[in-house]
């Protein structure tokens, strides 16, 4: 299983340098977990740097993985971690749900780095 997180999916549909890193979890919709919180953090970027019709597109992918809500084991687990790792609400609900389903977790978001079950890349500058 895999969970793309946030930064990930910006990435992808933006077609930014790294872009390809994650195309193989984001097209691997039978074994992607979406939390929602991702649905809320990407729908909001994506009407806002690409637009209406492109948002309606994306929250439409995101839709073909396993969309996983935010319920009170999942909120618990995640505020532990939060305190634990020092993590930022979004964050620590991604991992969380990347826990909860024993699932890869795919980022470019530094606070993830080197963390077991992550796969990391470092995020890159587009070219102008």
């Amino acid at each position: 299983m895999n969970v793309v997180d946030s930064s990930g999916w910006i990435e992808y549909l933006g077609d930014g340098p790294n872009a390809d890193f994650f195309a193989k979890a984001v097209t691997d919709a039978s074994r992607l977990v979406v939390p929602t919180i991702s649905i809320f953090e990407v729908c909001r970027w994506v009407r806002r740097e690409l637009g209406e019709r492109r948002a309606v597109e994306a929250m439409a992918l995101m839709q073909q993985g396993h969309v996983l809500e935010l319920d009170a084991t999942l909120a618990m687990s995640a505020a532990r971690l939060s305190l634990d790792l020092k993590l930022p609400m979004a964050d620590s609900i991604i991992l969380a749900s990347a826990r909860a389903n024993n699932a890869t977790l795919w980022t470019q978001d530094d606070d993830f780095k080197g963390m077991d079950g992550v796969k990391y890349v470092a995020k890159k500058k587009p070219a102008k």
